[in-house]
């Protein structure tokens, strides 16, 4: 018996010293694991190229594989003091590339994982699930792409998900409102899409819960207030749309709720005044109605912003009960009426927008008891006095009152706002003059006075504003002398004291503003010579002095070349090439006052000049080769340049010369029947084409330069913009260069390197219809190109069309039609009623341009081996053979033949015999808008009122007009369908105008 009890004593003994071995082996083999996860884990991050700062992960590595608790003293690991178990990393702010490991779901101990900013792509892994102790999860502030995996869901333990700041994609997934312990979820500033799920709403536990910065769709549910412990909540910047939910007054634990940025529609509901929130943002979205007075029950608001809606009516008087008030927010909205007097009960306010709305009435006095930082009351249409009390709101920092009705004058107490940096009273009808008191305002760098009726002199005192970087005193009727003091101004960068009654000199001292970028003293009295100093501000990029009374010689520097001629205009005493008028004795020789150094100086100047003008009359004695009735072919002199303002450095004549090798061929990339295009890559790296034309042409050089100034004035994005020209022994005007070359060499080149899809064929034809449209409807007098062809419309890098060569058009004016004595263009695109009659209208360029879109929709040429283009055409129409004339390329690329067939109808309409039954170039530019997809580009310049109805036509009317229709009723030039086509066409733009 004994010996049995010890045999059991022994086996006992065994069986207690196995299960403790095999549990240290066990513990050994899941430290193992861990080990090997974590070097995985590093791997995945900093290996392959991935970047950490000062290699902080250079620890973990295999070594220590006997001694389990190292890993407890591995850099950014936390373990369990009791159990050693791994149960937090923290690597944030590392640096980390590279993605995440699936290795991540090995660590089941894990409760705290922060790998926020960094730079970690790749996807979430749904291993991380595996992951039960969970309780914070921080992967913001990455790369990380990709859904977010369901399986988050399991976290059961999870109270923190933060996975802001991503490129993450898809659904919120519906399985993260089984996570029952989850206080803060945030998803914002990724590419969610899709509705939030409406369980989420019911969580009981939820405290943050923010989506904002996403793409979510759908409506606020009225499960909204089932979150009952959540105290922010941030939707900001998302697609959602509808109503606010009438249940939201029951949302009382909410104290931020952020819903701008979005559509939402309707009204706000009334009971949303049992809310308790400190800050209510509902900007920029589409509420309608009446702020509801309400609003003023939410005595906790701190921040209250309304503004990008469409409220009407007037402010509640109500809102001034909302005594803690920070910051207001009701810019650009409808409100009318006045603003409430009651709003100077707001003590804490700081921050009042109100600007672009309908408000009426005076500015409150009461607001000058308030401590405001930021008051913008502009674009109203506010009366009366500015209140001189606005000047014991010492805190205020920027004060924009313009685009309102202001009378009275300007309160000279406004020298106590020491902390003012910004003050705008434009565009008001505020009268006498600026107070010498506005120098004391020593903070004030942006001052804006402009458009309104103020008299008197500029203040001395505005030379003490040592911070001003900005000055516009435009268009009021200020007089006397522009004072010297305005050069103390060192950091100034703009002046603008046009439009007014200035007289005097233009101050020497102004020469000393070494970052003025803008000077502006046009339509002045202004008097005297042009300072010399002023060709030493080299940081000026706009100047205009034009419409005074300066005379003298213009500094011939480099830093005036850049100004374009209309900045002298309206001065008939000035003189210099910029002006292009010689200075006379008169106008170089120097005061009486002059020393006798500078006399013998002038007096030598005089007599060079006598004896210049002496051998220049005996040469003009002299027969001349290549004259034409006197008329000088080219320029006599040293080489002379036009450059106008481009942006970049301006270059000389003979640098452009050295540049291209002196035009060689080199640099050749183009050439025609008049001129020769040469590509010059200037310092800056801006590429210009260089256009030489022929000894030939042009017949008149004065002529032919006058109209180059005319051309410089017309701009459009369509237009090719003459950037320059030279009228000396070579002929030759600047434009930009343009990437891809003409049409021509796209559709016909001999390496048709570009393949155009019908998209950017589309595009192309409206760009060029849109630049012709300009020069017959916009420019004035209005311009016939008269050699529209696929050689004249060229393609920048992005493929925008831009037409060229119109500077040889000639005006036509208004009241007649243009005659020539010979056809000019180029076969193939000659309207045949031109060239049977010679008489040139628009309508000639409009059947220039019907032949390319032919040369758009066939991928021919206007003349080829199969004879002239438009006979063709009409040759397959009138066997109903259509498709055999469009090119495959288009074709294929094209998602609706129907889109082809109605470009097809335009260009037959274009090409009609006949020039009364060819639409106009507005037509033609309606019709395609309809047929282009997305939103068309903004006019490029400034329109009149009939332009922009003409504009409002709706985009799709080419529906109304064009049904489906036999081609051999449009193959005959002559045709009825042609006829009845555009009667309609023209009844139906005429319907919407």
């Amino acid at each position: 018996m004994k010996e049995n009890t010890r045999v059991k004593s022994a086996l006992l003994s065994i069986a207690v010293c196995v299960l403790i071995v095999c549990c240290n082996a066990a513990s050994w083999t899941t430290e193992e694991g861990v080990k090997r996860a974590l070097l995985q884990l590093k791997d995945a991050l900093v290996g392959g190229g991935g970047v950490v700062e000062k290699d902080v992960l250079v620890g973990w590595d295999s070594r220590g594989v006997d001694d389990p608790p190292s890993l407890c003293l591995w850099e950014r690991v936390s373990c369990d003091n009791n159990t050693f178990e791994v149960i937090g990393l923290n690597l944030s702010s590392l640096g980390l590339t590279g993605e995440l490991s699936p290795a991540l779901g090995a660590l089941t101990s894990l409760e705290y994982l922060d790998m926020s900013r960094n730079n970690i792509t790749g996807s979430i892994p749904a291993e991380i699930g595996h992951c039960k102790n969970l309780k914070t999860l921080r992967l913001s502030d990455n790369r990380l792409e990709g859904e977010i995996p369901y399986t988050l869901g399991s976290l059961e333990h999870l109270e923190e998900l933060s996975l802001h700041d991503n490129k993450l994609s898809g659904l919120i997934p519906a399985t993260l409102s089984e996570l029952p312990t989850l206080k803060t979820l945030n998803l914002a500033s990724n590419n969610l899409t899709g509705e939030i799920p409406s369980v989420l709403y019911w969580s009981q536990v939820l405290e943050v819960f923010t989506v904002r910065g996403n793409q979510l769709t759908g409506s606020i549910s009225p499960d909204i207030c089932q979150l009952t412990s959540v105290w922010y909540f941030n939707a900001r910047e998302n697609n959602l749309s509808g109503p606010i939910p009438d249940t939201i007054g029951n949302c009382t634990s909410f104290q931020i709720m952020d819903l701008g940025y979005n559509q939402l529609s309707g009204e706000i509901p009334n009971n949303i005044g049992f809310m308790q929130v400190s800050t209510l943002s509902l900007e920029n979205n589409r509420l309608t109605g009446r702020i509801p007075e309400v609003l003023g029950l939410m005595r906790a608001l701190l921040i209250l912003d309304l503004s990008g809606n469409l409220f009407e009516g007037p402010i509640p008087p109500k809102l001034g009960n909302l005594t803690f008030l920070n910051k207001l927010y009701m810019q650009g909205n409808r409100l009318t009426g006045p603003i409430p007097r009651t709003f100077g009960n707001l003590t804490h306010l700081q921050y009042l927008f109100m600007h672009d709305n309908q408000l009426t009435g005076p500015i409150p006095a009461e607001l000058g008891r308030l401590q405001l930082f930021h008051l913008r009351l502009s674009g109203n249409r506010l009366e009366g006095s500015i209140p001189s009390n606005l000047s014991s709101c010492t805190s205020l920092n920027l004060l924009d009152l313009q685009r309102n009705l202001l009378t009275g004058s300007i309160p000279p107490e406004f020298q106590m706002l020491d902390n003012l940096t910004q003050l705008n009273l434009s565009s008001n009808f505020l009268s006498g003059s600026i107070p010498e008191e506005l120098g004391n305002v020593l903070n004030l760098d942006k001052l804006d006075l402009s458009h309104n009726n103020l008299t008197g002199e500029v203040p001395r005192s505005v030379g003490g504003l040592e911070h001003l970087l900005t000055l516009n005193l435009q268009g009021n009727m200020l007089n006397g002398s522009i004072p010297s003091s305005l050069g103390n101004l060192s950091s100034l960068q703009s002046i603008d004291l046009s439009f007014n009654a200035l007289s005097g000199g233009i101050p020497e001292e102004l020469g000393q503003l070494q970052q003025l970028t803008e000077l502006y003293l046009d339509h002045n009295n202004l008097t005297g010579i042009l300072p010399p100093a002023l060709a030493k501000c080299f940081s000026l990029l706009e100047f205009n002095i034009s419409y005074n009374q300066l005379h003298g010689g213009i500094p011939n520097s480099e830093n005036f070349a850049r100004f374009p001629f209309s900045s002298f205009l309206g001065n008939p005493n000035l003189c210099g090439s910029k002006v292009r008028r010689m200075c006379s004795w008169d106008q170089v020789k120097a005061p009486s006052t002059l020393g006798a150094s500078s006399i013998w100086s002038v007096t030598a100047v005089a007599i060079c000049l006598a004896a210049l003008l002496i051998f220049a009359v005996f040469r003009a004695a002299q027969p001349k080769q290549g004259s034409v009735k006197g008329k000088s072919m080219t320029r006599e002199g040293p080489p002379r340049m036009i450059v106008y303002h481009m942006g970049m450095v301006i270059q000389s004549y003979d640098e452009l010369m050295r540049i291209t090798d002196n035009l060689n061929d080199d640099a050749l990339v183009g050439q025609g029947a008049s001129s020769k295009v040469y590509k010059c890559v200037l310092k800056s790296g801006h590429a210009v084409a260089i256009k030489k034309l022929y000894n030939h042409h042009p017949q008149n050089l004065i002529e032919f330069e006058n109209e180059l100034q005319m051309l410089e004035k017309i701009k459009h994005r369509n237009l090719v913009t003459l950037r320059g020209y030279s009228l000396s022994s070579r002929l030759f005007l600047l434009y930009d260069y343009m990437e891809n070359g003409s049409l021509y060499d796209v559709l016909h080149g001999p390496l048709k390197k570009i393949k155009l899809d019908w998209n950017t064929r589309l595009n192309i034809a409206l760009g060029a219809a849109q630049g012709l449209a300009y020069l017959h409807h916009d420019c004035d007098p209005r311009i016939v190109h008269r050699d529209i062809k696929s050689c004249n419309i060229l393609l920048d890098g992005n493929m925008d069309a831009h037409i060229a060569d119109f500077g040889i058009a000639r005006n036509v004016q208004h009241s007649s039609n243009h005659v020539s004595t010979y056809v000019v263009g180029t076969i193939g695109y000659i309207d045949p009623e031109y060239a049977r009659t010679s008489e040139l209208n628009e309508k000639s360029d409009v059947y220039s341009y019907g032949i390319v879109l032919l040369e758009l929709l066939t991928d021919k040429k206007a003349v080829n081996s199969d004879g002239n283009l438009l006979t063709w055409v009409n040759m397959h129409l009138a066997n109903s053979t259509v498709l055999s004339i469009i090119s495959p390329e288009t074709i294929m690329s094209c998602p609706s033949l129907k889109s082809i067939e109605k470009v097809l109808q335009l260009a037959k309409l274009c090409t009609d015999r006949s020039s009364a039954k060819r639409p106009s170039m507005n037509d033609v530019v309606h019709v395609l808008l309809s047929l282009v997809s997305g939103p068309t580009p903004p006019p490029a310049q400034p329109q009149r009122e009939e332009q922009l109805q003409q504009q409002r036509a709706p985009a799709k009317y080419m529906e109304m007009y064009v049904n489906p229709m036999h081609y051999k009723d449009v193959a005959g030039n002559d045709s009825n369908s042609d006829g009845q086509l555009l009667a309609k066409f023209r009844e139906v733009i005429s319907d919407n105008a």
